[in-house]
């Protein structure tokens, strides 16, 4: 449904330093950075599929919630631990939510501008 996605950070060199190591677990990457124009660029995702991007800007005044798909159990717990060294804060930690659905597994932290960052897997716990 959706093709890529985009917001303003207040401080763009620690958000794309934040999003660079917290997505790495992920499968994801920095695939583009415009630093040459007026606003600072940097979109996030597969290779060749830049799907999240970050800009130098007056970030929204509200907290958006932005959930990132994870193949695994392990890189939700990656994401998690990664999310905390770059200077994440904690908002829920790895495990089910079964509120959800029975195999709902996510991690939640907050990135340097308070955004609710989650990285959830749908999948059963592997063997």
């Amino acid at each position: 449904m959706i093709d890529h996605i985009g917001f303003p950070v207040s401080d763009y060199e620690a958000s794309a330093e934040f999003y660079e190591a917290v997505l790495a677990p992920l499968g994801y990457g920095l695939e583009v950075e415009d630093l040459d124009g007026e606003v600072a660029v940097a979109g996030f995702g597969l290779p060749g599929e830049p799907a999240f991007f970050i800009a130098s800007g007056e970030p929204p005044n509200h907290r958006l919630h932005i959930a990132f798909k994870a193949d695994d159990r392990a890189a939700v717990r990656a994401f998690h631990m990664a999310a905390l060294a770059a200077g994440g804060t904690d908002n829920g930690a790895p495990g089910l939510r079964t509120d959800y659905h029975d195999n709902y597994y996510a991690a939640y932290v907050l990135d340097p501008d308070g955004h609710n960052i989650e990285a959830v897997c749908h999948l059963p716990e592997a063997n």
